[in-house]
């Protein structure tokens, strides 16, 4: 269940890069279960063919008390291999249940950046949106100025027209 939850993380994911190694990672944790089971069912499959064997043997060979005990003893040794095998698988178990949960950690870990990213990148997007307004917002005030100039030359200009006008009619006022 827990690499059907990978993969289903792997397909919700907006970029390509973090679904590719969640995909990656849950086709190894798929690679790694079934090849966990394969030995599983061989070492099962061994010991109950041994099994089998040893009471054909048994059987064929008819059931003295000797062969009684080599039996015991044998049944003991194939309980305590078996047994010593099922420690194997469960510890294989384990080892690929800490792994499965390493791997959710560091998924929850690329979601987080991934998040942070997004939010970065919104972030940067209305910033951008601001400072092009702001831009804008120069430029006119920067062609006011120079509009606010030109009336002011003008002006200055017609009021100094205006004054050597009046000195001209007041000093020379034949001319």
């Amino acid at each position: 269940m827990r690499i059907q939850d990978l993969e289903l993380m792997a397909r919700e994911q907006d970029r390509e890069t973090d679904r590719q190694s969640i995909q990656a990672e849950a086709e190894s944790q798929r690679r790694q279960m079934l090849s966990n089971q394969t030995a599983w069912r061989k070492a099962n499959l061994s010991c109950q063919l041994l099994i089998d064997n040893m009471e054909i043997d048994e059987l064929l060979h008819g059931g003295d008390n000797q062969s009684m005990r080599h039996r015991k003893v044998t049944k003991e040794s194939l309980v305590e291999s078996s047994s010593n095998i099922t420690e194997s698988l469960m510890s294989i178990s384990r080892m690929m249940a800490e792994r499965v949960k390493q791997s959710e950690d560091s998924i929850g870990v690329l979601a987080t950046s991934s998040r942070t990213v997004q939010e970065t990148n919104e972030e940067f997007k209305n910033m951008t949106g601001t400072i092009h307004l702001g831009r804008k917002l120069i430029l006119k005030y920067n062609r006011r100025e120079l509009t606010d100039k030109l009336l002011i030359f003008l002006a200055l200009a017609l009021f100094l027209a205006t004054v050597l006008y009046i000195l001209k009619k007041r000093l020379f006022p034949f001319i």
